[in-house]
């Protein structure tokens, strides 16, 4: 494994940035919810779709499972692939149901790893949702890797791992704390819409000294 002092790192993020609250929901199950919708697409037009599926009363299991397709696809329209993740949100909440009797702390209560198998199985979600639900939802010490991460580790020299070793070199080389594995996620993604862009913006970047 790579070597890099990822609580120097986050120590910096935490300093320079400060606590970043993520991820915002009122429930797990909006959380979850909020984790398929945001693929591909920005939090602002997620935070529309949720707004849109809590004014109709659509952010519950048995609710959402019950509604029109074509309903749902309009409430979450902002998002991108409506249809796609409209089909995806509205199957989810059937499997809920259906297995679960809608119960989010039936579903979550179980080993993470068989969790997160269980959570892979279900169409629309790949790995790195299923990590974002495990740690934000479900409360368990996984790292999810998204695309902001893997830029971070290319320019701080980690190049071409996959993602399952750098989820493992995360959860190696941190703490094992929730609020710090919740924190870090949230401020690494915070830094790659501030600074760390596809064009970076290295001048004010906290990392700027940590940087090849």
């Amino acid at each position: 494994m790579p070597k890099m002092d990822l609580a120097k790192i986050y120590e910096k993020l935490l300093k320079h940035f400060g606590k970043q609250y993520w991820w915002p929901g009122e429930t797990r199950f909006e959380v979850i919810i909020g984790a398929i919708l945001t693929q591909q697409t920005t939090w602002r037009n997620v935070e529309l779709a949720i707004k849109n599926l809590k004014d109709k009363e659509l952010l519950d299991s048995h609710s959402l499972a019950a509604a029109p397709l074509n309903h749902v696809e309009a409430l979450i329209r902002h998002t991108g692939f409506y249809r796609q993740k409209a089909r995806r949100i509205i199957n989810f909440s059937k499997y809920l149901v259906t297995k679960y009797d809608g119960s989010l702390d039936k579903f979550l209560d179980g080993l993470t790893e068989q969790l997160r198998r269980e959570l892979l199985s279900l169409e629309g979600i790949g790995l790195e949702t299923a990590d974002s639900i495990l740690l934000y939802a479900a409360g368990r010490l996984t790292f999810p890797i998204d695309a902001y991460t893997k830029r971070l580790c290319e320019r701080l020299g980690i190049k071409e791992l996959k993602y399952e070793e750098l989820r493992e070199f995360f959860e190696s080389n941190l703490p094992r704390n929730l609020e710090i594995y919740k924190e870090f996620h949230a401020l690494i993604d915070k830094l790659g819409k501030t600074y760390c862009k596809t064009k970076p913006q290295c001048s004010n970047c906290p990392l700027v000294d940590d940087c090849i």
